[in-house]
């Protein structure tokens, strides 16, 4: 039982539990648009609740970008949601504002004590690529050459080396000379979740972009799930990865969080031409490990644009991770 709108198109999400029910969090758009490829620019992040990420309870619009002039006035798209050892919810978000064309992304923060009802901390405005370390990361959009200045996704976990706090982002490394070996998954520590500084990027290279990054522990490893497209391949990817290009999801491995990460060998997890599943999230439920994303498109390339049902996840003794098959569901 797939959730779908009937006047939205759903696609990103993410996901959080709080001890009773499933929270589920994702970008919507009126599905009146002209272009379906427009929703990108009427965007808010909607909000359902679930019992067992099948079942859902649409609870309307948590989320949405300020009202203008700010730094978020263009839109508010993808990131994560955590709670504090205080009990108080926050989420890290991506912003754009219109004086930009919302071609220069930033990370934003706000928090809740219900889940659904989100106050920016201050004007909202978290993290930037400045600082000491800014100098790795492609910093000013390279007009004509990418279409945008790549910061967002923002995923968050708690350290597991201490107290504090990590965060993983969607970036693109500066001084690589093929476009799409540029993609990088960005870095950046808190020890309090308010105050984040900027490090260099834990993982470079394969794509142009990897976005909706995901970090987690599972049986000892580390994996950090994201999906990218077929046109983003690099050259070298291209001539040594199993399967070819596709669009959709797939996965990095690695013994730390802080590195080094490599890209998991074999076809990509769960990918297609065209795709049929996009920004896919791994869900860690008592019953195992769920697949979850939104229907991208049908055989006639048409957007779907809703959220469809988990599908279980299988790691091997090599800790290596793919779907089940859904003949044996």
């Amino acid at each position: 039982m797939a959730m779908k709108l009937q006047d939205k198109w759903v696609w990103d999400s993410w996901y959080a539990h709080d001890g009773n029910l499933w929270h589920g969090y994702f970008l919507q758009a009126p599905r009146d648009l002209e272009h379906p490829d427009l929703r990108h620019w009427h965007v808010s992040q909607g909000h359902a609740t679930s019992e067992d990420l099948i079942h859902w309870n649409y609870m309307g619009t948590g989320f949405e970008p300020a009202d203008g002039p700010a730094w978020d006035d263009c839109t508010t798209w993808t990131g994560s949601v955590v709670q504090a050892d205080d009990g108080v919810w926050h989420l890290f978000y991506t912003g754009t504002r219109q004086d930009e064309e919302g071609l220069y992304q930033r990370i934003g923060h706000a928090v809740s004590s219900d889940m659904h009802h989100w106050e920016r901390i201050g004007d909202g405005f978290c993290l930037d690529l400045d600082g000491p370390n800014a100098d790795c990361y492609e910093v000013q959009h390279k007009v004509g050459e990418w279409h945008d200045r790549a910061m967002r996704d923002p995923w968050v976990i708690k350290d597991p080396a201490g107290n504090g706090w990590l965060m993983f982002f969607t970036a693109r490394a500066s001084g690589i000379a093929e476009d799409n070996a540029a993609g990088a998954i960005g870095f950046a520590t808190s020890e309090n979740l308010q105050d984040w500084t900027l490090q260099p990027p834990v993982y470079i290279g394969g794509f142009g972009q990897l976005e909706v990054p995901e970090v987690f522990e599972k049986n000892g490893y580390w994996y950090c799930v994201f999906c990218t497209s077929a046109e983003f391949f690099s050259r070298e990817l291209l001539e040594n990865f199993a399967g070819g290009a596709v669009t959709g999801s797939h996965y990095l491995m690695a013994d730390n969080p802080r590195g080094p990460w490599r890209i998991a060998p074999g076809p990509f997890l769960d990918g297609g031409l065209p795709c049929e599943r996009y920004a896919a999230r791994i869900v860690d439920t008592p019953g195992g490990l769920q697949l979850m994303g939104f229907a991208d498109r049908n055989q006639n390339d048409e957007f779907l644009g809703y959220l469809m049902d988990p599908q279980p996840v299988i790691v091997d003794s090599q800790g290596l991770m793919k779907l089940q098959p859904e003949e044996n569901l």
